[in-house]
């Protein structure tokens, strides 16, 4: 029997997500069927293999939203609609998986998420040109890989939060993000935040505490 954490979203502003990927699909069925039993709240499924995803079609259409790209899935449906906008913004098109875990992540969470993907600085003047669209958000998503460039540029004209997702993506010295997240943990821009290499999910549920927070201050007002 699964112990499934019902409370986590009083306790911290956001329900327990299940992580797919590490288990197999008879445990995932397992867990969904759980969940479906237990509560009748949304949740938040991340890092769903495709043999996964196919049992979770054929056992429970009706309540399941999958996406490939991201590899998440909604149980039942999102949570509430709730202020606060989010930009994601991938380097190039090789990082929109990460990037499309955040924004669903986001998606979930009843959040405003704009994806922006392929304006990485190897050709600047795609950035430039969807600058006003990022200043626009409350809080930015920055994914990349290879050497990270995207994330001090950003942080450089930018005044939202940034929220950097280093990527796997690379080769040679690149190879495996390692690159990516040291570029992004000694950026020069002041005052970015850094999640793990891949954690679109982590990116995500750091920019909904800040919404948390900020929902919170507004409502003691």
């Amino acid at each position: 029997m699964h112990q499934h954490d019902h409370q986590r979203q009083a306790r911290v502003g956001m329900p327990e997500a299940v992580l797919c990927g590490t288990k197999s699909t008879e445990q995932v069925v397992s867990i969904v069927a759980d969940l479906i039993a237990e509560t009748s709240e949304p949740r938040l499924l991340t890092r769903l293999t495709d043999e996964q995803a196919r049992e979770l079609v054929v056992r429970h259409a009706d309540s399941i939203d999958i996406d490939t790209l991201s590899r998440t899935a909604f149980l039942r449906g999102t949570l509430p609609r709730r202020s606060g906008r989010v930009t994601v913004v991938a380097a190039g098109t090789s990082d929109a998986s990460v990037a499309a875990e955040a924004a669903r992540t986001l998606e979930f969470s009843g959040i405003d998420a704009e994806l922006i993907v392929d304006v990485g600085v190897a050709g600047l003047w795609r950035l430039e040109a969807r600058l006003d669209d990022i200043r626009s958000a409350d809080i930015v998503i920055a994914v990349a890989g290879m050497d990270a460039a995207l994330v001090s540029v950003l942080g450089g004209m930018i005044g939202a939060p940034i929220i950097a997702a280093p990527t796997s993506v690379g080769y040679g010295v690149a190879t495996g993000g390692s690159t990516a997240l040291n570029s992004s943990l000694a950026s020069c821009a002041q005052g970015v935040s850094v999640v793990n290499i891949d954690n679109g999910f982590g990116a995500a549920c750091a920019a909904i505490r800040i919404l948390n927070l900020v929902a919170q201050q507004q409502a003691q007002q």
